[in-house]
């Protein structure tokens, strides 16, 4: 309210009503912008340092076979930062042969797993970036596929 006059609102009242609304905004961004970054360097961390768990085996075999229930051939099982791959992804995206020596942490551990366990079974794992915000490679994915071979 204006202090010259009582019950009435300035326009310079109105402007700092924004701003005060613009700033809380940034603020709120600000915190989930810091909340997502810590996430992140938690995820970098473990995915870096820490093996796969026997938690994130079973999820892997739980989205196989809830895929295989609703009889998909293929299923998402593991995303990660492509800019947790030595070329920031850009062996994937451009599918060129050597992506797998790329891979570090749990990815390489996931792959190693697959050449040794799931390839002899008859599945087959596909990189492909997934996202791509900013028209720059985002998030990686890891599909197994158990469809059958094409003639």
């Amino acid at each position: 309210m204006s202090e010259d006059k009582p019950g009435i609102v300035s326009a310079n009242d109105l402007r700092m009503q924004i701003l005060r609304k613009e700033l809380d905004q940034m603020e709120k961004q600000e915190k989930v912008k810091a909340e997502r970054d810590r996430q992140l360097r938690e995820f970098t961390e473990s995915f870096l340092h820490d093996h796969v768990s026997e938690d994130e085996r079973v999820m892997i075999q739980k989205l196989v076979q809830n895929a295989a229930n609703n009889g998909a051939m293929e299923a998402l099982v593991y995303s990660f930062p492509s800019d947790l791959c030595t070329d920031s992804g850009r062996a994937i995206n451009n599918r060129l042969a050597h992506w797998p020596e790329t891979l570090q942490g749990k990815a390489k551990e996931l792959y190693d797993r697959y050449l040794s366990v799931a390839k002899p079974m008859g599945f087959r794992l596909k990189a492909t970036i997934i996202t791509f915000p900013g028209g720059m490679p985002g998030d990686v994915g890891f599909f197994l596929n158990w469809a059958p071979e094409e003639a």
